[in-house]
């Protein structure tokens, strides 16, 4: 059985064969808040673009916008390199982009882990020759260890070991939606074919 068919029976014994919790739904929704918080203080009084990394950065996003204290403006960019991969098989393209105009907006570019940085890089200067005002970006989790390119974001929620095997029973890879939100660090992946 493969985890995208994970029954809520099998999901249970998934989630005993996980190591570690490295942030329960309760603290992650705790510093999404204080994320907004320092985002709404940032942009205060002015009106923000947010773009999405569809489709890992969209659950983050949503929970991040209702959160926060200034008018938003949302779009989204689909980028592949890793196409149902858990690691980049070629580099990051743009399949669709935005739809908004963005010149002279303040824009916040959002994803949802930020570990090579090579898939900010490249929406980073899709939208900076787009002429906006401003790029700011967001992350929920940055793993800092295998940054490839020179990037840091402007907004982390938290930094994360490179030993960190990541799941996120929010979303499966037919990207259907579970409603626990869990970065984990695996004991064995049982569950896997």
């Amino acid at each position: 059985m493969s985890r995208n068919e994970l029954s809520p029976h099998h999901e249970k014994l998934f989630v005993n064969d996980l190591e570690t919790i490295l942030f329960d739904e309760i603290t992650i929704q705790d510093r999404v808040s204080a994320l907004a918080k320092q985002i709404s203080m940032a942009y205060a009084g002015s009106e923000l673009t947010i773009i999405a990394i569809a489709n890992g950065a969209l659950i983050f996003t949503a929970d991040l916008i209702r959160k926060l204290i200034l008018p938003v403006r949302l779009d989204c960019i689909h980028v592949s390199s890793y196409r149902n991969q858990t690691k980049p098989i070629h580099a990051p393209e743009i399949i669709n982009s935005i739809q908004l105009n963005i010149k002279g907006a303040n824009i916040l570019l959002i994803d949802d882990i930020l570990d090579t940085g090579n898939t900010l890089a490249k929406v980073l200067n899709t939208l900076r020759s787009q002429q906006p005002a401003s790029v700011k970006t967001c992350v929920l989790l940055d793993k800092k260890p295998r940054r490839s390119v020179d990037i840091e974001a402007d907004f982390v929620g938290f930094e994360i070991p490179d030993s960190a095997t990541l799941v996120r029973l929010r979303a499966d890879g037919r990207n259907h939606l579970r409603p626990a939100i869990w970065q984990c660090r695996f004991i064995s992946h049982a569950y896997f074919t």
